[in-house]
């Protein structure tokens, strides 16, 4: 018995590892991400950043970039023209959503009929947190979470009956509360700094590498605050350890 619980440990132990490699580099299961990421030498604009391996496709990368695309029919302009100042983060925010393989350790299940996976506590960067709400406060919304509640009749987001169009900086007083309550605390605010390892950039500059590499395996390696296993982990270990009971 003792000999049968030390293979229990020693296999619990190689799956947690590979579960936490696997988290390094991986695509969620959501409704327009590749199923392994590789390089896409030919995104756009903004989302070039992920060019070298990424979970986005080309055509992915440019519908990001539109006002109103066939990705989510979600028209950024619900309270009037949204400034470009403050579009330029929500383009950046899809390209990372789309396109990064560095989101591994925060992948949970989502319950919905166009994804099974989403993110959930990503640590943002204090300066990309801050720059996005610095940009946008000034810009028009009529709702404090874009991910549910809007009036989807005519095929595209309205703003629901009763709701009142008014500057970000009402609706979202704080940094953090515009960025963890927008989608549904798919990011949490965070005081840790660019570069510092330890926070996910929105920003970067490719030619220096992607920094997010770092702080996905840092979390991998040390786990976050409430988080639920990594997917590899559910998937794996309770079938590997059922086989030898």
């Amino acid at each position: 018995m003792a000999a049968r619980w030390a293979v229990l440990g020693l296999l619990a132990a190689c799956m947690t590892s590979a579960a936490k490699k696997s988290v390094l580099n991986m695509c969620m299961d959501a409704k327009h991400h590749k199923t392994e990421p590789g390089p896409e030498g030919a995104l756009h604009d903004q989302c070039v950043l992920w060019k070298d391996n990424a979970c986005c496709t080309a055509n992915t990368s440019m519908e990001a970039h539109q006002d109103q695309s066939y990705l989510y029919n979600f028209n950024w302009n619900h309270c009037g023209v949204m400034p470009d100042k403050c579009k330029q983060h929500f383009i950046q925010d899809t390209c990372l959503y789309e396109c990064s393989p560095n989101l591994g350790p925060w992948i949970d299940q989502a319950d919905t009929s166009w994804r099974r996976e989403r993110i959930l506590n990503v640590p943002l960067c204090k300066e990309d947190c801050e720059l996005w709400w610095e940009d946008c406060k000034d810009a028009i919304t009529c709702k404090e979470n874009w991910h549910k509640g809007w009036n989807w009749t005519s095929g595209t987001n309205r703003c629901p009956r009763g709701s009142i169009c008014q500057p970000f900086k009402y609706v979202f007083p704080r940094p953090a509360d515009l960025c963890e309550k927008i989608w549904s605390n798919s990011y949490k605010y965070t005081t840790e700094h660019r570069g510092g390892g330890r926070c996910i950039q929105m920003w970067f500059d490719p030619a220096n590498g992607n920094p997010n590499v770092a702080v996905a395996k840092y979390y991998a390696q040390n786990g976050r605050d409430a988080s639920p296993a990594p997917r590899a982990v559910l998937l794996l270990l309770p079938a590997a350890l059922l086989s030898l009971l």
